[in-house]
């Protein structure tokens, strides 16, 4: 049975220490300086500086909130069936996260030392090493248990990659310090050539840089090193925040003068890249920090395929491009959001007084009836109905918007010891989920932001939201009763203090951190070299280096000659002004190249509006990158000066 199909009593004494299913009404449910202090089978509660002490935050509305859903489900009569989710063997669990991180070669009947791979073990840190040396490990201890007749590599010899021609290998086994294998035999040229910092530089401290700046987020080092270093000293200390809003730290990105890299702004094969480095770099930034992380497995499960509620968003979308191309989250999702915005956001208990319950049960039914017809009437929705729909949306996903693999990675959050440490994991968490739910993700905290900002008028803060939503996120039918047993008070704090954190420092999580897009880079960069290297033992490739030169020669015209150095050319396909040569400066940024071709009065310029163009970063070391306006041209050219520079719509 789903801990939320039971009766009201069964619901409630699995949290609140009176067992008494009638108190809440009465507030007998609002936590006191002693309750707070331990779990209801009274196991000492240690982790106050990690998600605020519960005497803090007071869990009368997450309470509320969590009744009100136990309700709407008991007068459900079509409930959902449960989502099982698998506990599979260490080694299976294992094996699938090398599968995941694109490592899946490194064991099984697959081994062998493809090129891909290498070069992208070559450039792991020291902690991403590590976690993935764990994992190969464990593996190969459970194929030989099960006797398994595969070719297993030795776990030494993985990082033992060769570099250049002349067979230097590098083995990650650098105990103090976070570099990549560099040939020292390099050419002039090459030494010339960009350099990726991933992980330490030499010539600072890290510890130094955290003294300095306590809520500056390092994205230039790897966070599983940060923490490595951090553990054993005294800078490592907790950062403690009460429960006002005010009181949580103001971290903030220092600028970076190449540019900041937003999810969207990479194309998808970088992106299949950056996914398998968060996934090793969470993983080992968990082993650190001495917390579990384990990816759930689902079971499959029938699921709807066509309707409103309780449909895969997948599915949703499918439904929806058809009639909107493009669209990138669920069209019922956005105009639930847009009728509780068009009444006002300033309405008091927005989001927390719930809808009357009969009445959002028979607006469910018309809209899965009506919506796509697109005879619905709206003008019958009230507020406070709109908001339970939208909550009820979210909660009857067939799969947790957080996933089924990474939601209790995001619970678990609230176990590690820094609050910087829990905005780093949740980056990376967000990195790892799917577009589909990342992006609806995006839309509902943007949302929430918006409710928080009236919060003088509708008086809810970010406290109260993140109290009110987390039980819509994390309380997911499908873990049963068994894990809800074992955190109990912990787990409904903890979770709504990573609500507080999702919304609070939204703009921070979709970041990718600089150390990840370098990885990015010399991946990209070795690659080049070693296929330049390969097609260099071709006979072919002479003939087909000649037969382009000569087109090129045949083709070029003034415009497309070699531009002097220091000189960059943009072009612009869909602007009246197609290319143009721009000198750099060391103040010209991305943002100053636009200005100039939309200067251009002439065409369909005219109609074009700043925030809709941006400059690209195409080829080199790097797919396709969307610069943001701040990047500094110069500094970024010295880091790929093989790049095209392209402006360019995000919809084209």
């Amino acid at each position: 049975m789903s801990w939320l199909s039971g009766s009201r009593g069964v619901v409630l004494t699995a949290y609140h220490p009176s067992g008494d299913p009638g108190g809440r009404r009465s507030g007998q449910y609002t936590m006191n300086h002693e309750n707070s202090k331990k779990t209801p089978d009274g196991a000492p509660f240690d982790r106050s500086g990690s998600q605020d002490s519960l005497d803090e935050l007071s869990m009368d509305d997450y309470w509320k909130e969590l009744e009100n859903i136990h309700e709407t489900r008991g007068n459900n009569h079509e409930e959902q069936k449960a989502l099982v989710v698998k506990e599979p063997d260490e080694g299976e669990l294992e094996e699938e996260w090398l599968k995941e991180a694109g490592l899946s070669n490194l064991f099984g009947e697959s081994t062998g030392d493809s090129l891909e791979s290498m070069v992208f073990l070559s450039t792991l840190t020291r902690t991403q090493k590590a976690a993935v040396e764990k994992r190969v490990e464990t593996v190969t201890q459970t194929m030989r248990k099960k006797n398994k007749q595969y070719q297993i590599p030795d776990v030494r010899d993985i990082f033992r990659l060769q570099s250049d021609s002349k067979g230097k290998v590098c083995d990650g086994s650098e105990p103090s310090t976070v570099r990549t294998c560099e040939n020292k035999n390099e050419t002039q040229d090459e030494a010339k050539g960009p350099k990726f910092s991933l992980g330490i530089d030499e010539q600072t401290s890290p510890l130094e840089d955290m003294r300095l700046s306590e809520t500056a987020i390092n994205l230039e080092i790897s966070f599983s090193e940060q923490a490595a270093n951090l553990k054993d000293s005294s800078v490592g200390k907790m950062c403690k925040g009460g429960g006002d809003d005010t009181l949580l730290p103001n971290f903030r990105l220092p600028k970076d003068k190449t540019g900041t890299t937003k999810i969207g702004d990479l194309a998808p094969q970088d992106m299949k890249k950056v996914y398998s480095l968060a996934l090793i770099e969470l993983t080992a930034l968990y082993d650190i920090l001495g917390t579990e992380f384990k990816q759930q497995k689902a079971a499959k499960i029938k699921t709807k395929d066509s309707g409103l509620f309780g449909v895969p968003l997948s599915v949703l979308l499918e439904q929806d491009q058809k009639k909107v191309p493009g669209t990138k989250t669920p069209l019922i999702f956005q105009r639930l959001i847009s009728q509780i915005e068009e009444a006002t956001l300033e309405t008091e208990g927005l989001l927390r007084i719930p809808g009357v319950a009969a009445r959002v049960k028979s607006l469910c039914q018309e809209l899965e009836a009506k919506f796509y017809e697109g005879t619905f009437n709206w003008e019958n929705v009230k507020q406070h109905d709109a908001a339970s729909l939208l909550k009820l949306f979210i909660r009857e996903l067939p799969q947790p918007l957080l996933t089924v693999e990474y939601l209790k990675a995001f619970q678990d959050v609230q176990n590690l010891p820094m609050k910087k440490q829990q905005l780093q994991a949740l980056n990376l968490l967000v990195l790892l989920l799917p577009e589909a739910n990342r992006d609806t993700l995006k839309v509902l905290l943007e949302f929430l932001q918006r409710v928080i900002d009236h919060r003088d008028k509708n008086k809810m803060t970010l406290k109260n939201v993140a109290m009110v939503m987390a039980p819509n996120l994390f309380t997911f039918h499908g873990f049963g009763s068994k894990t809800i047993e074992q955190s109990k008070f912990v787990m409904a704090a903890g979770t709504a203090n990573v609500m507080r954190f999702m919304i609070q420092y939204q703009k921070l999580l979709w970041t990718i951190p600089k150390f990840i897009v370098n990885q990015v880079r010399k991946q990209n960069a070795e690659s080049q070299k070693k296929e330049k290297k390969d097609k260099a033992v071709k006979k072919l490739l002479k003939k087909m280096a000649y037969d382009r030169e000569k087109h090129e020669k045949q083709d070029k015209t003034p415009n497309d000659a070699d531009v002097p150095q220091g000189v960059i050319r943009v072009q612009a396909p869909h602007l009246s002004k197609v290319s143009m040569a721009i000198q750099l400066t060391e103040e010209l940024k991305a943002g100053d190249v636009v200005a100039r071709f939309l200067s251009q009065k002439s065409g369909n310029v005219q109609t074009l509006k700043k925030e809709e163009v941006f400059l690209y970063e195409i080829g080199g070391n790097i797919g396709e990158r969307c610069l943001d306006d701040d990047t500094y041209m110069k500094d970024l050219y010295q880091l790929n000066p093989n790049a095209e520079w392209v402006i360019k719509s995000k919809n084209s």
